[in-house]
């Protein structure tokens, strides 16, 4: 198939995802463009906004061709940047198409902005569209508010999702997080996103005996990751054992906010903070951990859940984190907010503990691997084109 992907975030804000998912497609031989017009922002971006670069550039990367061109944000002015982001992605597309002919398909990522440009494309050359979701409620709400009619957005968007050939929400539960702002009058396949599991491969632990057992939570200090749950669990959790430390890493873990409520606790001998790492340190302590703990209170799917376990070893978290992000034998799931559950759940996993399980890891390869991913998306973007081939 020839695919072309839209992304509503590219570099440099993001789009990791649909990276992932256009390298994934094109090691199955599909020939993949990513075209990705990026909006730049002059308070995030000053200096990029200042040097956007407007015209198109063509790289390549692991196969998969990529066309990218950047425009500059107008403060305050939501409904001229979408229009004005739009045209720029109809203008990727109509070079695209003169340069090599039409591609079978459309895959976007995220209706907001990418899926509703798919749809417009779709109208404009009949060419079939396939939305995968990554956006949570919470994130929608950040810029539309909470739901309530008369949203401008949310009226152009729930458009897209109903003429777009299927939607592919990343786990099935986001169906129901944002159908108040769109309904759910879309067909739609949910399928993970994808888990590096060449780099997240398993690797044995050290033995316990003579160290405490270490536990890690990876993830931004923001209330919706429930440090401050974690944070009273693993209080509760010394009271009784006094085998145990805390591993945390993650954007603004490094904050005095975070270091005075641990502080606040009494924790500072039993807390060791790593602060913002990127992927290599992330996996380094992963590899140094024996199970890792997320109290989060909402997950648009979890990967930080998928890479831990793709290294062996087990998880507990809460029950607003998406049934695709968990497995039997792997995963202990308590109620969200509740510090004793969480305490209980850990403390049983020192008392029981499996040891890292390369039969855990495999399991994840087959569920989000590249090529396990691509394949799934493969047959939602083929089929796609099966319905409106002459």
């Amino acid at each position: 198939m020839r695919i072309v992907e839209i992304p509503s975030f590219f570099p440099p804000y993001g789009g990791e995802f649909c990276m992932e998912q256009a390298k994934a497609l094109a090691s199955l031989g599909h020939e993949v463009t990513i075209l990705a017009h990026v909006q730049l922002g002059v308070t995030v971006y000053p200096r990029g906004w200042l040097r956007a670069k407007t015209k198109s550039r063509h790289l390549k990367e692991d196969g998969v061709s990529i066309v990218n061109t950047e425009m500059r944000g107008l403060p305050r002015c939501p409904k001229i940047n979408t229009r004005r982001w739009i045209a720029g992605v109809r203008r990727l597309f109509a070079a695209y198409i003169a340069e090599g002919g039409m591609p079978d398909v459309i895959h976007a990522h995220c209706c907001k902005w990418a899926g509703y440009a798919a749809c417009l494309l779709h109208r404009e050359y009949g060419i079939p569209y396939v939305v995968t979701e990554h956006l949570s409620s919470q994130l929608l709400a950040e810029e539309l508010g909470e739901p309530r009619s008369g949203i401008w957005q949310a009226d152009l968007l729930r458009e897209a999702y109903k003429e777009a050939d299927r939607v592919i929400p990343v786990a099935e539960e986001l169906v129901d997080d944002i159908a108040p702002y769109f309904g759910k009058d879309y067909r739609w396949t949910a399928i993970s996103n994808i888990v590096d599991t060449d780099f997240f491969h398993f690797q044995p632990r050290p033995d316990l005996e003579g160290r405490r057992f270490r536990f890690c939570c990876v993830a931004h200090y923001i209330p919706v990751k429930g440090y401050d749950v974690l944070f009273r669990a693993f209080e509760l959790l010394c009271e009784e054992n006094d085998k145990a430390e805390l591993h945390i890493a993650g954007r603004f873990t490094a904050g005095r906010e975070c270091r005075q409520a641990i502080e606040a606790l009494g924790l500072g001998d039993r807390v060791v903070n790593h602060g913002e790492l990127d992927k290599e340190d992330v996996r380094h302590l992963l590899y140094t951990c024996d199970c890792l703990v997320l109290a989060s209170r909402g997950e648009a799917q979890g990967l930080v859940l998928l890479e831990a376990m793709a290294t062996g070893i087990p998880v507990v978290t809460t029950d607003r984190v998406p049934r695709n992000a968990l497995v039997e034998g792997g995963s202990l799931v308590v109620p969200v907010d509740d510090a004793a559950a969480l305490a209980q759940a850990m403390f049983r996993m020192i008392e029981h503990y499996p040891e890292a399980s390369a039969s855990l890891s495999h399991k994840i390869a087959e569920m989000c691997s590249p090529k396990a991913v691509g394949q799934r998306i493969a047959s939602v973007l083929e089929a796609a084109t099966l319905k409106t081939a002459p």
